[in-house]
């Protein structure tokens, strides 16, 4: 799935920052996608680890919550109300995010077209470990045979994106107790640790990601030498 012509490439900065607080991420995003709208500037795929926190969409309201919001925090686990699509879902260490923020024009992509690249470049990587993803239709991110490995969950504000996708890699899974996952009844999540039996490495699996991201929208990706250090 190439969506831009080889030949008219595009150049994403694509920039790993290891374990950020959800706020922060946040900042950073919001600060990349204003000088992208403001100034031209090329998009970036911010890559990262969070920890242990429930973000709730636009669609969830609060309403999928299992435990108490109090209960929650006293775990030491975060809650925040977002500007996404999609449910809640848990972010946490061992689950690599993903946050896009680039111009749909400069793609010629639309929002529903954006969130297929999104899932395809997820089911790419899942595929370089021997894994098989799949879409299901009517819920955005990606299904394995063990139950949903990714959720995504995007905004566009001024042809821009946000937010992005979270891959379960090394997750705790227990977390998504917390939660009705998605919002979705009686959903099984899994990760690549569960499904392959040994514990990966979240920045060599966003190596790959970034690297299927650029092929599926047809982008060069520069990856900076600071942000991948040894890459």
């Amino acid at each position: 799935m190439n969506t831009v012509d080889q030949d008219s490439r595009l150049i994403l900065n694509c920039e790993w920052h290891g374990t950020v607080p959800y706020s922060d991420g946040l900042a950073l995003q919001n600060e990349r996608a204003e000088a992208v709208r403001k100034n031209g500037t090329r998009g970036s795929l911010l890559l990262l680890e969070h920890p242990p926190v429930l973000t709730d969409g636009r669609f969830g309201k609060g309403g999928n919550f299992v435990v108490p919001e109090d209960e929650i925090r006293r775990r030491g686990v975060e809650v925040h109300r977002t500007g996404r699509g999609g449910d809640v879902t848990f972010h946490g260490p061992g689950q690599l995010v993903s946050y896009p923020v680039i111009s749909l024009r400069d793609f010629g992509l639309g929002a529903r077209a954006y969130v297929r690249a999104l899932e395809e470049t997820i089911i790419r990587t899942l595929g370089d470990y021997g894994i098989e993803g799949a879409r299901k239709e009517g819920y955005p991110g990606v299904w394995t045979d063990g139950g949903k490995i990714a959720s995504i969950g995007v905004a566009v504000r001024g042809g821009v994106t946000m937010h992005g996708s979270a891959l379960n890699v090394n997750t705790d899974l227990s977390y998504f107790s917390l939660i009705i996952p998605c919002g979705i009844p009686g959903v099984i999540v899994t990760s690549m640790q569960e499904i392959l039996g040994k514990k990966l490495d979240v920045r060599d699996v966003a190596m790959i990601y970034a690297r299927n991201f650029g092929e599926v929208l047809g982008a060069e990706v520069v990856i900076w030498d600071d942000a991948f250090p040894g890459s």
